[in-house]
């Protein structure tokens, strides 16, 4: 199918027609949520799947289903929880590769009221026991591949829980593949059901932070039933809808809203083990999929990649995720004839999101007026050290005015139906009250702490600045790390750009400092002049260092805290580090005396 023209295809999203259409069918879908307590996503995916029987659901490398297949193996695997008299609110553990048999195993455990906690298949050792170890579950199912470090991980963090695998041919190992083909796939008996409520934790998905330890967050039924009608009625998701989700499957977009928003409205996922830039485009036409879901980088490793015959063939009418930059949003819309990009703020552990329906590009949303009894939202000003709110002599916090940066927090308030709070954090409630900041604007009123520095312009959109921590302080400015890898990465040559601080003895803060991937156009003076241009002198980075790639974890987000630890010290690095001498701009290729000058502070910043 050739593309259609670009004007057709991109000039009413960004106009923004629809955007009131769009609330309302999310409103719509979720409207009916709290009226029957009981009736969680597996009650609601039997619903679909009766009316949508052989059409395809799942398709992906291992297996595919249709909808009355994917029914049928999760009645399976809910009477395998059963035969292990796993009762509701025990948990299980699912280490596997995306693939269609992930969904049947955690949608069939919930049907029982097990919760699954899913686990990062690239964890090792002490953060995969920590993992097993805080959810509290005594059985991990593991396919074969991740066997080998599920159980070095059990053995590390003391735990008794006992190790099902999934495929491969040792058929001394408890092999749940074989157990739950010997069971029935016909619904649930009577007898069979579990009370199970919307209340009730259904999922723990673990935070997947640059540093420290993954903590687990908590997702209740009702969650989960919100999230998917949400968004199936944001993106109208549809019968002839196909989505494409190469996204890890233990996160919440990959594994939860790409995929149910589709299913409960009758339409089909093609999943996808990795995100491949390669096959992306290929594999878009070649499954006619309609939407695809994208997160952080994904979008700017696309535009990095070759012109190809397949980018504008496709039936693309939607693509939808968040952490799409602004350097990159138009160029990629341009370039690959996307009709609409739907960006929207999300965590898993947080109480409200953003939704930019508008299509605006860099923004994450906006809060219409109609909608603003739903979202209560602030940004506040903070102390960017200190990491924590500034108040007024009340004692209260002080909102930010226009454009100003602040850390947004949202309000902590009870479910009517249950007194459920909407804020359901991590399992660990130590970790769950970090988050809650108190007597923020009335005494004992609670808001969660997002840990997001954000900005909010005239207009009332929204648009994300950094994490609180990776901002720093230099000059007596605070250096927005994201602003900063915006300007760089819109200069021509540059892959990737990673910006942090980093100590320098006798200075107060930190100097900003800057690691590449680039290509053969990249010329480094050049940019020193590209950034002259769009960034003020305390925002502009003094060291420089070239790679040949950039860490990134499983979402796309660079690793920070190995290059902080290495700073500038040509000792320990190998990379080409530059530094800008501040009074001349001269670019320095540093070695061992440079570094010992700037170190005994005789060359001063």
């Amino acid at each position: 199918m050739s593309a259609i023209c670009l004007d057709e295809k991109v000039e009413p999203a960004r106009r923004g027609s629809g955007a009131n259409r769009d609330w309302l069918r999310a409103l719509q879908k979720t409207a009916h949520v709290e009226d029957d307590p009981r009736r969680i996503l597996a009650i609601e995916f039997d619903d679909v799947a009766a009316l949508r029987g052989d059409a395809a659901a799942l398709i992906s490398e291992h297996e595919s289903f249709s909808f009355g297949e994917l029914a049928a193996r999760s009645n399976q695997y809910a009477r395998w929880a059963i035969a292990q008299n796993l009762r509701i609110g025990d948990a299980v553990c699912l280490m596997m590769g995306n693939r269609a048999e992930y969904v049947a195993i955690w949608l069939g455990l919930n049907r029982v009221g097990v919760v699954v906690a899913l686990l990062n298949t690239n964890l090792r050792d002490a953060s995969l026991a920590n993992c097993v170890a805080i959810s509290r579950a005594r059985h991990v199912i593991v396919a074969e591949e991740f066997r080998a470090p599920a159980l070095r991980a059990i053995a590390q963090g003391g735990s008794i829980a006992e190790i099902f695998v999934h495929g491969g041919d040792d058929e001394s190992l408890s092999r749940i593949d074989l157990e739950v083909g010997r069971l029935s796939a016909a619904p649930l008996a009577e007898d069979e059901r579990r009370d199970v409520a919307l209340s009730d934790h259904a999922l723990y998905i673990y935070t997947s932070g640059t540093t420290g330890l993954p903590k687990a967050a908590v997702v209740s039924h009702r969650r989960l039933m919100n999230w998917c009608l949400w968004f199936s009625g944001l993106v109208d998701a549809g019968p002839s809808d196909r989505m494409y989700n190469c996204l890890p499957m233990y996160h919440s977009i990959g594994g939860v809203v790409a995929v149910w928003a589709m299913l409960l409205a009758g339409g089909s996922v093609v999943i996808r083990e990795r995100f491949s830039s390669g096959r992306f485009w290929t594999d878009l036409v070649a499954f006619d999929c309609t939407l695809f879901q994208y997160i952080g980088e994904l979008c700017r490793y696309l535009i990095n990649t070759p012109p190809g015959a397949e980018e504008k063939r496709h039936r693309l009418r939607l693509c939808v995720g968040n952490g799409l930059r602004p350097d990159v949003w138009s160029a990629f819309q341009r370039r690959f004839a996307i009709p609409r990009i739907l960006e929207f703020y999300a965590a898993t552990e947080s109480n409200f999101s953003l939704y930019n329906v508008e299509g605006e590009p860099g923004a994450i949303g906006r809060v219409p007026p109609f909608m603003a009894h739903r979202f209560h939202v602030e940004i506040v000003k903070c102390d960017f050290e200190r990491e924590e709110a500034l108040r007024d002599a009340a004692g209260h916090c002080i909102r930010c005015e226009a454009d100003e940066i602040g850390e947004a927090i949202a309000a902590i308030e009870p479910n009517a139906r249950d007194g459920s709070s909407n804020f359901e954090g991590y399992l660990n409630r130590v970790d769950s009250q970090k988050k809650v900041l108190r007597d923020v604007f009335a005494p004992a009123d609670a808001w969660m702490r997002s840990g997001d520095l954000m900005r909010k312009d005239a207009r009332g959109f929204y648009y994300f600045v950094d994490r609180i921590g990776e901002t720093f302080r230099w000059k007596g400015e605070n250096v927005a790390t994201s602003e900063v890898a915006a300007a760089i990465a819109s200069f021509p040559g540059v892959l990737e750009a990673n910006v942090y601080g980093v100590a320098v003895a006798g200075c107060d803060g930190r100097a900003g400092m800057a690691a590449l991937a680039v290509d053969e156009r990249f010329e480094l003076p050049a940019l020193m002049r590209h950034i002259g241009e769009r960034l003020p002198g305390y925002a502009r980075p003094l060291f420089w260092r070239i790679c040949g790639r950039l860490e990134i974890t499983d979402t796309f987000k660079h690793k920070k805290q190995a290059l902080v630890a290495e700073g500038f010290d040509p000792r320990n690095i190998s990379d080409p580090i530059y530094f800008v001498e501040p009074r001349t701009d001269a670019l320095i290729r540093m070695d061992e005396a440079l570094f010992g000058r700037i170190a005994a502070g005789e060359i001063r910043l």
